[in-house]
């Protein structure tokens, strides 16, 4: 199964890619800059976590690696693999709706705390990536 051999790495059409779910020990990279934006990852088996400009952006449990992932003003997309089923928690916008998609089926929508955290689960099968979107 793919892994980001950098553990942080620009994608030519401007997302990023992040996280290494092989890891027995956790791993970090600190202040990458991509774009105008400093990120930071912390990544293992257990978990990985992604901060953009010191602000809280994803996080996976168990770890996961995560593709391409890129944002937009009506929300954000990547694709995701992984060992087992995970929870996943994005930074979004504070008290906004979401609609949720997965591989192209709408889960439902999920309304963000006063914090702007959006959780959500997804069935991982360590055999093939998962394409995730999340739009207002």
């Amino acid at each position: 199964m793919a892994c980001v051999e950098e553990l942080l790495k620009s994608e030519p059409d401007g997302g990023i890619s992040f996280g290494n779910h092989l890891l027995s020990e956790k791993k970090k990279v600190e202040n990458f800059k991509a774009g105008n934006d400093i990120y930071k990852v912390k990544t293992f088996s257990e978990l990985t976590k992604l901060e953009k400009n010191d602000m809280f952006m994803f996080e996976s449990d168990p770890g996961t690696s995560v593709f391409d992932l890129k944002e937009s003003a009506d929300g954000v997309s990547f694709k995701i693999c992984g060992n087992e089923d995970a929870q996943i928690t994005l930074g979004l916008m504070e008290d906004t709706e979401y609609s949720v998609f997965v591989n192209g089926t709408d889960t439902g929508r999920v309304k963000t705390n006063l914090s702007g955290k959006l959780s959500f689960s997804v069935e991982l099968d360590e055999s093939k990536e998962v394409e995730i979107k999340i739009q207002k």
